[in-house]
């Protein structure tokens, strides 16, 4: 079979090198078009090249075409992945190391809390910008799959508004199952679970296995295990309070709610520094610096590594191939994906983007209908949602009260901040991000006016309750070679 894959943000090395791994396991894909673009010229050709190698050494005939025109990228596209980060790693500090001004401690800042609802006003310009060229360029009917955060509010905007069907994918909610079947000691594959929410605020509300509810016995186990226990604080205290183990990670789930982050003192109580993930202070801004700086250095060593195997062996758990798959050959496919509610969970807004089990075959991709959420449940991801939906159209309509409204009511940041400060640290931030804001063109002049005319609110000299050493491209490497990583 026959069709075209485009990869937008395939400057992404390690990510977008897993992703075509992915597809090109598939063995009736040996004979698509695959493009990537990228505004990274650099990066795009050292992507390129290690992927075309693998190709090559599993024989393969296919032919990567790159560019940075993402038009030409998308011409004849029946997929486009996504897994851009708009503002690189420029405007990613900015979305941490301002808030630490006014006191508001994120882990990784980039789904809610005020550092995601200013990544999602420049990832959503752009992306309505992405889904204009798709509707124009690409195979009619193409399908965006959008690995690229805020997630909810990136696909709700392209849904809404761009005129593309947009699916968000994750693998939050593959990580806990993990956990889920660790810590009842049976395998994976003998459970049968049902997650339900909101991107990185989804909730595993039903576990099961050969019919027996499996829900109970979660709570003790994680309790009861060495590791989890201190790992999984925030996730754990989540548990016993509402009944139910959350997908996302310790120290993202952390800035998402308004009780673990609020007091710099009782930070550490909730988190631990084992992994950045599990909730240290600016834990993934850090790693993901390293993570550059290495690539840039150790570049001629990743190409003299093994090239990866295309045969399946290497294929991993992410949804997007998988997705493909079922489409084109028909393969039944159960996942966990990011739509559009409409009625899939009742007692959330219709008009929102949940994450819930899809079914995907060559009929298309089915959302089964799941009716109500537990209550507490739905009132933590309620909240949240319009949170997002105040982001969304502040986004999409340049409207900076309605972005200062959305962090009023993020829950972290109103809990930290009064709305005084609110209002000054949007206005820092938008000046700071400009370059990437087109929609804000006034609001812009007019916060620069607001941040020149003085008697400012101080801001706090407030590095983080928890940050850490910052490795340099040799401890990375070093690290990588003592765990046996390979890119």
């Amino acid at each position: 079979m026959s069709f075209k894959v485009a990869v937008i943000g395939a400057g992404s090395l390690v990510f977008a090198r897993t992703l075509f791994t992915d597809i090109m396991s598939v063995p009736e894909f040996r004979d698509i078009e695959v493009a990537f673009t990228d505004i990274n010229a650099d990066n795009l050709e050292k992507t390129r090249a290690l992927c075309q190698q693998d190709l090559d050494a599993n024989h393969i005939p296919v032919k990567i075409f790159a560019t940075t025109d993402r038009r030409e990228a998308f011409r004849g596209a029946r997929y486009i992945v996504n897994c851009v980060r708009i503002g690189g790693l420029e405007g990613f500090e900015t979305d941490i190391e301002i808030p630490l001004k006014y006191g508001v401690d994120q882990c990784v800042g980039d789904t809610l809390c005020v550092g995601g609802i200013m990544y999602g006003q420049r990832v959503i310009a752009e992306m309505l910008n992405f889904c204009k060229d798709i509707r124009e360029v690409a195979e009619p009917g193409a399908i965006m799959l959008n690995y690229s955060n805020p997630n909810a509010m990136a696909t709700w905007a392209c849904n809404k508004y761009g005129g593309v069907k947009t699916i968000g994918l994750c693998h939050g909610e593959i990580h806990g199952e993990m956990q889920i079947a660790e810590v009842l000691g049976i395998p994976r594959e003998e459970l049968d679970i049902i997650c339900a929410g909101i991107n990185h605020q989804t909730w595993y509300i039903s576990v099961k296995h050969k019919g027996e509810d499996m829900l109970p016995r979660i709570l003790p186990g994680f309790l009861a295990h060495e590791r989890f226990r201190e790992e999984e604080k925030v996730r754990i205290d989540m548990l016993k309070r509402f009944g139910y183990y959350s997908t996302e990670s310790n120290g993202h789930l952390s800035e998402y709610v308004a009780w673990y982050r609020k007091r710099p003192d009782e930070i550490r109580d909730w988190i631990n520094l084992d992994s950045w993930i599990n909730g240290e202070t600016g834990g993934y801004l850090r790693v993901t610096r390293e993570e550059r700086n290495w690539f840039e250095t150790d570049y001629p060593k990743i190409l003299k590594e093994p090239p990866k195997k295309l045969d399946g062996s290497e294929r991993g758990n992410e949804h997007c191939s998988y997705i493909m798959e079922a489409l084109e050959t028909g393969r039944r496919y159960r996942g966990h994906f990011n739509v559009m509610n409409e009625g899939c969970i009742t007692n959330l807004p219709a008009e929102s983007v949940v994450e819930v089990p899809c079914y995907v075959d060559g009929n298309g991709i089915s959302v089964p209908k799941l009716g109500e959420l537990p209550l507490g449940c739905a009132a933590v991801c309620s909240q949240s949602i319009w949170v997002q939906k105040l982001a969304v159209e502040a986004a999409v309509h340049g409207d900076v009260n309605l972005l200062k409204q959305a962090a009023m009511m993020d829950p972290l940041t109103g809990a930290v901040c009064n709305p005084p400060e609110i209002w000054q640290m949007i206005d820092e931030m938008l000046v700071a991000q400009e370059q990437w804001l087109p929609q804000y063109g006034e609001a812009i002049r007019q916060a620069k006016e607001n941040l020149a005319k003085g008697n400012l609110i101080p801001a706090k000299d407030y590095k983080g309750a928890a940050r850490l050493h910052e490795k340099t491209p040799a401890e990375v490497s070093a690290e990588r070679e003592a765990r046996k990583i390979t890119v």
